[in-house]
């Protein structure tokens, strides 16, 4: 037994579970999924037709146009018709950026190694230095859904990204943001 401690296969078996453990909290760490909540006591399955409510943001109206966009396209894709009101709901969204302060770059490392007939193992550290700004923008995307006749809020999503610099790679995101929020829309009843 004692021997099979200080094998060096038994220290590179050790290493690749904690690279692979590392590696699979890494990612997950860095998936963000959709909340909602809902009226448990809303009918949904008589939704057919949707109004996209106006909505003004000053900050940002470029992504305001996209997300406004994304909302019919999702909508429309998972069967929902668009049509001015009345309709049997209506849809209404709020974006909020806030700043975020960027990763101190503060990494743990674990290794392995042998020479001759010797192995060993060893943990490290290392702290790496930003350049350029030390923020990075998050993006809040919030959808409402709303009962026309009662003006009662009936389901709300909302999910978040980060950014740097907005363009075709913030387009992207914002669309993915709004069809992952709408995937949970209508709820599925728990059976």
């Amino acid at each position: 037994m004692l021997q099979y401690l200080f094998c060096p296969n038994a220290y590179r078996r050790v290493f690749s579970a904690s690279v692979l453990l590392v590696t699979s909290l890494a990612i997950s760490g860095c998936q963000s999924t959709p909340k909602n909540d809902y009226a448990i006591d809303y009918d949904f399955s008589q939704l057919k037709s949707f109004s996209l409510l106006d909505v003004v943001n000053a900050e940002d109206p470029l992504t305001l146009q996209r997300v406004r966009e994304d909302i019919i396209q999702t909508l429309t894709q998972q069967g929902f018709t668009q049509q001015a009101q009345p309709s049997d709901f209506n849809v209404s969204f709020a974006l909020k950026t806030e700043d975020k302060p960027k990763n101190s770059g503060l990494s743990i490392g674990l290794g392995t190694g042998g020479w001759g007939s010797r192995g060993g193992a060893s943990i490290g550290t290392s702290v790496g230095v930003p350049i350029g700004s030390d923020t990075a923008k998050v993006q809040t995307i919030q959808i409402d859904i709303i009962d026309p006749i009662s003006n009662r809020l009936i389901w709300r999503g909302s999910d978040q990204y980060d950014f740097d610099m907005g363009g075709q790679d913030k387009a992207n995101k914002t669309a993915e943001t709004v069809q992952q929020i709408l995937q949970q829309f209508p709820p599925k009843k728990a059976q």
